[in-house]
């Protein structure tokens, strides 16, 4: 602590832990997130190509998201047995499989289902780059080094940026894109084999039995909602926005990946925002505002389907907020699971998968049958301002029960205001004084 008074609070809490660690995990889940998101950045070339229905859109984009969902408690699981470093360098060489069928097949949508359901293992890299972050800091950086590491969603924006651009302005087509993606896997694969270190401290292997166990409590439900939430509304959104672009408003694939990415830039961005709001405020105060801010923008969207750029300023803001709420849910998690991290991260990180899985689908199924565009948007407006109103009854109660109050005898003494209850760490340790 006396390092973070002295005047760099954000370089000595990395010091806290293992920086290069740290490094090796944002970049393995960084290109992982740029892999699982390059069916949903190439859907407009792809449906095209296929002759892809509305529903069959909406399915498609969703797929890679419920294999996510799927392949996070095996990863889970298979983390807390052989050790989160090992995992990683083995789920990153699995990845090229599905990318070269990809690449060298790919010719029919029942083909693309299958890789996009297999394409989830870069998705599932969420339990193994989290819980090898986690784990090396102490538990007052959580908000720092889980922000940074899950800052590597921003892979969606390599996806969504470059993708439609090498296939159409370079004339590699989609298919050739999904084999210039195995060049960065494996250069991750390296950087990560050579820079990850164990954690001093791993969970002993478990089996499925703390699975179950943890389905009774009744936090570990709400931490799946709120995360199936913030992170499904995310990668569900970013996975759909492409096809939003180009139907609703006529823009070309693109100048649809092109705003895809400034949306995915905010939410990415903000993601580590998130976690330090979140150790300087309470992760349940910034929960609280993030949803009703994340309801009042999609449901403006929703309703009056607005012109371009009104369009993209609500989208933006919502997906930016789910970014910061992103990262305030995982504040929480490791302060409410302190010793079952890996295995939370998997359950949480499921729900989150599950959430997208289901966005993308609605958004299909509503323009598929009823030719409702912003139906789904209000839909999952209700849903976020639900969560927001559940974060705001129960906050006094969860602050009591599982985040005590600090010690905050030296802060009296050097005359220093009196922290809420729901900070875990003094403020000068994030902010330097």
């Amino acid at each position: 602590m006396e390092n973070s008074r002295k005047g760099q609070p954000i370089i000595s809490s990395l010091k806290s832990g293992h920086p290069k660690t740290l490094l090796s995990a944002f970049l393995y889940f960084d290109v992982s997130f740029m892999v699982w998101m390059l069916i949903g950045a190439l859907s407009v070339l792809i449906a095209k190509d296929l002759h892809l229905s509305a529903f069959q859109k909406g399915f498609l984009v969703s797929v890679p998201l419920l294999g996510g969902a799927f392949f996070r408690i095996i990863l889970g699981l298979l983390s807390d047995r052989f050790g989160p470093k090992k995992v990683g360098m083995t789920s990153l060489l699995v990845t090229i499989l599905p990318l070269g069928w990809a690449w060298l097949g790919g010719k029919s949508f029942y083909e693309l289902l299958v890789v996009a359901l297999f394409l989830g293992i870069a998705g599932a890299s969420f339990a193994v780059a989290l819980p090898l972050a986690s784990r090396w800091y102490p538990r007052e950086n959580q908000g720092i080094a889980m922000g940074i590491a899950g800052a590597g969603n921003s892979g969606t924006l390599i996806a969504v940026f470059l993708a439609p651009t090498l296939a159409v302005t370079y004339h590699l087509g989609w298919h050739r894109v999904f084999g210039l993606a195995i060049i960065p896997v494996l250069v991750v694969w390296v950087l990560f084999t050579w820079l990850a270190k164990e954690p001093p401290v791993t969970a002993a292997p478990t089996g499925i039995r703390p699975y179950l166990e943890l389905l009774k409590v009744r936090d570990l439900w709400w931490f799946c909602l709120f995360y199936g939430t913030t992170f499904g509304g995310f990668v569900g959104l970013t996975s759909y926005l492409n096809i939003l672009y180009h139907d609703r408003y006529g823009l070309s694939a693109i100048a649809a990946g092109n705003l895809t990415g400034l949306a995915v830039l905010s939410g990415s961005f903000f993601r580590p925002v998130g976690g330090v709001l979140g150790d300087r405020f309470g992760g349940l105060r910034v929960l609280t505002v993030i949803y009703l801010l994340v309801a009042l923008s999609f449901m403006l969207f929703g309703v009056f389907l607005p012109v371009v750029p009104v369009a993209i300023l609500l989208l933006t803001i919502g997906i930016l907020a789910l970014g910061i709420g992103n990262g305030a849910v995982f504040q929480l998690v490791p302060q409410r699971f302190s010793s079952q991290i890996g295995v939370v991260s998997g359950i949480v990180g499921a729900a989150g998968g599950l959430g997208g899985f289901f966005l993308p689908s609605l958004f299909g199924v509503l323009r598929e049958y009823w030719n409702l565009t912003g139906a789904g948007f209000v839909v999952f407006s209700f849903i976020a301002f639900f969560c927001g109103t559940v974060v705001f009854l129960k906050r006094k109660n969860w602050e009591h029960e599982w985040l005590p109050v600090p010690e905050i005898s030296p802060e009296r003494d050097r005359g220093l205001p009196l922290l809420p209850p729901a900070v875990r760490v003094p403020m000068e340790v994030v902010f330097g004084g």
